[in-house]
């Protein structure tokens, strides 16, 4: 008599313990593998956990997960995080380990971003009395497509959900603050031939020889430092890729090289991109990714209230993130959380433990502190 295999059950998350330390909980949390596309089972575990907390409103889209205080404070802000991270590289579980005197904590996930979001889970349960209204986000899909991102869903969603007069992104920045980002544009520049037979190749046009001109540019393009609001950018324009080429006895007709801009964020996109076209007229040049960047907006009254509590002098974002979303509904924001952003995405991925206390007591300590 055959028997037929029994459908596993999946196991059903246990509640996170946020009791324990931030460091137990970033622990926890990394080793709950949630690649970008995988994160339900530790939204699950976020919603589950959170939703016996009374000073709290939970809302879920998808796999994000929203909790806000509801005090009547006067101001309100907007913490977030994303739960997701790169594939595996055989970095998980999770380990200590001392490199240089320096205890850290290894493992995929660490420093992008999930120690951030335990000290946000931390804070997140323990606030009852915040000098603000609070609302955290944790967020699906930030390693991916922008078509997927969980915050850019929210906020087509529930655009309410974003009300607020500042908002912190958890990313990476060794708890220093960084402020804003850079604009990021992705193009695809043609060049174009006539295809042959390599043994009769002086009848056809080599559309890979044609690109020397580009490469040219990009070899001797000086970079801006650009200040923006009292913090410098730097900017960078690159290769980043070559296609092009048919057999190995064929001229190619066609080469593509694919550029990266990152443009400091008194640009707009537009104007990037005409900067771009004025490098290299009359090439052929497609669009591949654009995203905006973000203003400091660090005279805010909060942001300058932040700063003064955790004691940091701001520097600049140079890699784009989350905080143009909030930048571009007018919400001043800046990143703010434990890692190197050197090892994201690494596969020695690690953060250093002292990062992760020094990001909670810092916003604890502001969070709390009197108004008197």
């Amino acid at each position: 008599m055959s028997r037929v295999p029994l459908t596993p059950v999946p196991q059903i998350p246990a509640a996170l313990n946020l009791a324990a330390s931030s460091i137990d909980i970033t622990r926890e949390i990394c080793d709950m593998e949630s690649v970008s596309g995988n994160e339900t089972g530790l939204a699950d575990a976020i919603e589950r956990t959170l939703s016996g907390l009374g000073h709290l409103e939970i809302i879920r889209d998808g796999d994000t997960i929203v909790a806000r205080t509801n005090l009547g404070r006067a101001q309100r802000v907007v913490i977030a995080g994303h739960i997701d991270t790169v594939p595996l590289n055989n970095n998980l579980p999770t380990r200590f380990e001392t490199v240089d005197g320096v205890d850290y904590l290894w493992g995929r996930g660490t420093v992008d971003m999930k120690a951030g979001v335990a000290v946000q889970l931390k804070l997140a349960a323990e606030l009852t009395d915040p000098i603000v209204d609070l609302t955290w986000m944790w967020y699906d899909h930030e390693e991916v497509s922008d078509a997927l991102n969980g915050l850019g869903r929210l906020a087509r969603n529930r655009p309410d959900l974003f009300e607020g007069d500042f908002a912190i992104l958890g990313e990476p920045s060794n708890s220093q603050v960084e402020g804003g980002c850079n604009g990021n544009l992705r193009v695809e520049i043609r060049t174009f031939g006539l295809r042959a037979h390599s043994a009769r190749s002086w009848v056809g046009e080599n559309a890979i020889h044609k690109v020397t001109p580009i490469l040219d540019t990009l070899a001797n393009y000086e970079p801006r430092a650009v200040e923006v609001e009292g913090l410098v950018y730097r900017e960078g324009l690159n290769a980043v890729g070559i296609t092009g080429g048919i057999a190995g006895n064929v001229i190619p007709d066609e080469c593509t090289v694919h550029i990266n801009y990152r443009f400091a964020p008194s640009r707009s996109i537009e104007e990037a991109l005409a900067h771009v076209h004025e490098l290299f007229p009359g090439y052929d040049i497609t669009v591949v990714d654009s995203a905006a960047g973000a203003r400091p907006g660090l005279d805010a009254p909060l942001a300058k209230q932040f700063l003064a509590a955790v004691g940091a002098e701001p520097r600049p974002k140079y890699g784009w993130t989350d905080v143009a979303r909030f930048s571009a509904l007018g919400i001043p924001a800046v990143n703010y959380g434990p890692g190197d952003p050197l090892k994201a995405h690494a596969d020695d991925e690690r953060v250093a433990l002292r990062q992760i206390t020094e990001c909670e007591d810092g916003l604890r300590s502001w969070l709390t502190a009197s108004t008197d």
